[in-house]
């Protein structure tokens, strides 16, 4: 809200308000909030896990959106999701309480952090996110955690530390991460999405530079050198930046193997060895998702020692090819997968490790990103041996373009189109055979489709 400083209204005794409380973002807010003596309350739409998770710690929860339940708030907290017609955002606007967006709430907290390390990207930003947790948690530093999933380590997508130091998946979508303060800004990678809110890759490659540009002339960036988006984004840039790749840059692997998809390299730091790694998880993707992770932990100064230490133990968050179970002597799993760059990295790692078929069960996420790469699309989701297309899934969007999942399907040879997940299920059950795997993929509720199989008998 023009004008007013969130900080001034995210103080111990003021009440907050946060709408959409039961998101993950959002319960993590709540938690933080609430230790730091803030008086919070919240709404949802509905009861769930998390809910009963807050109020056993004392924040109440309304379910249901009431215009009553923001009377005598300090502030109300949103996420970018909920609109000025909500009635809970209609009622303070008209009683002229602050309106905030979830981000800059997390921006206001940062900034009582030494470190606030943010991860950014188009892909992997979840899972570096973790493994920066599990190093910080491996170096005993007691950060404070907001990641966009859970982390099996957590049991859940945040954390309250109490150590100097906050680690945030930093989101570009609505220039989320425009709120955001960084002390060390890592980028994965820039690539074209979110078209829905963004004009196309130029103004993706912007609002990444601005984000970049936010960090402060003795903070740094930590950029993938091998990727020509993000060279493109920070040319130019005056503050320090610390790259990595695969092959090149300030961090980068040696003596790499790939062993039925698992990376084993030295991390390699100014022509030195700073620590050995055996990832067990698969792709060349999570290989540059580690050394990231590395670079970012030499920034603040840990030693090797925690990076090993933290990455032995690591396990993929939620919907990060996640095992689901077995049928008919074919592995399921299930991925976030949404965009063409994630599911060709996706289709690498499954097919270096020896299935007979991949069989893979897509479901795009919004009509305007399936709209604007369908060409993408389709290229990549010609690998898999077998592609099914479940209808697309909504999201925020109504379909004004008219665009389908059999659009998708008619342009990619034996691929079938299937309008419900029950179909979905159907079909992967006439499919399936011993030594297959099977993927559900997508950002929406395939994975649905897949818990369903493996409950067949």
């Amino acid at each position: 809200m023009e004008g007013k400083n969130i900080r001034d209204y995210l103080q111990p005794g003021k009440r907050a308000h946060l709408v959409g409380i039961g998101g993950v973002s959002m319960a993590s807010l709540a938690e933080v909030l609430h230790g730091a003596g803030v008086k919070v309350t919240g709404s949802d739409q509905r009861e769930s896990a998390t809910v009963l998770h807050l109020r056993k710690l004392g924040i109440p929860v309304v379910i249901g959106h009431l215009p009553e339940s923001v009377e005598g708030a300090d502030c109300v907290v949103r996420t970018a999701a909920v609109h000025d017609e909500n009635p809970e955002i209609a009622a303070a606007l008209g009683a002229g309480i602050p309106v905030f967006e979830r981000a800059q709430a997390w921006g206001a907290i940062m900034r009582d952090y030494k470190n606030a390390l943010c991860i950014s990207g188009t892909h992997g930003k979840t899972t570096t996110t973790s493994m920066c947790t599990h190093i910080f948690m491996a170096a005993k530093a007691d950060p404070t955690v907001m990641i966009g999933g859970t982390l099996p380590l957590l049991e859940a997508g945040h954390r309250v530390g109490h150590g100097d130091t906050i680690i945030l998946e930093s989101c570009e979508y609505c220039n989320s991460f425009l709120s955001f303060y960084p002390t060390v800004a890592v980028i994965l990678n820039v690539e074209a999405d979110h078209l829905d809110f963004f004009k196309d890759l130029a103004d993706v490659e912007h609002s990444f530079r601005e984000f970049a540009d936010r960090v402060p002339e003795n903070g740094l960036i930590v950029a993938n050198c091998e990727d020509e988006n993000t060279m493109v984004t920070l040319k130019g840039e005056t503050r320090p930046v610390m790259t990595f790749g695969i092959d090149k840059g300030d961090v980068h692997a040696a003596n790499l193997s790939m062993a039925h998809g698992f990376g084993t390299f030295d991390v390699m730091y100014k022509g030195e060895k700073y620590a050995h790694l055996e990832l067990s998880v698969p792709g060349i993707h999570n290989v540059k998702n580690a050394l990231a992770a590395a670079a970012a932990a030499i920034a603040l100064g840990l030693p090797g020692k925690a990076v090993e230490d933290g990455m032995r133990d690591f396990r993929l968050p939620g919907r990060r090819f996640e095992y689901k179970g077995m049928y008919n002597g074919a592995e399921v799993c299930d991925d976030y997968a949404h965009h063409p760059g994630e599911l060709a990295a996706l289709f690498d790692t499954a097919q270096a490790l020896g299935h007979k078929r991949v069989i893979c069960a897509f479901q795009p996420h919004t009509y305007s990103r399936t709209h604007e790469l369908f060409d993408d699309f389709v290229e990549v989701l010609k690998r898999p041996e077998v592609t099914i297309l479940a209808e697309i899934f909504a999201a925020r969007e109504d379909n004004d373009i008219g665009i389908s999942s059999a659009d998708l399907a008619a342009k990619i040879p034996g691929s079938v189109f299937c309008p419900d997940l029950k179909d979905v299920t159907e079909k992967l059950k006439r499919l399936a055979q011993p030594g297959d795997l099977i993927l559900t993929v997508g950002a929406g509720d395939i994975y649905l489709a897949g818990e369903a199989l493996v409950k067949e008998k």
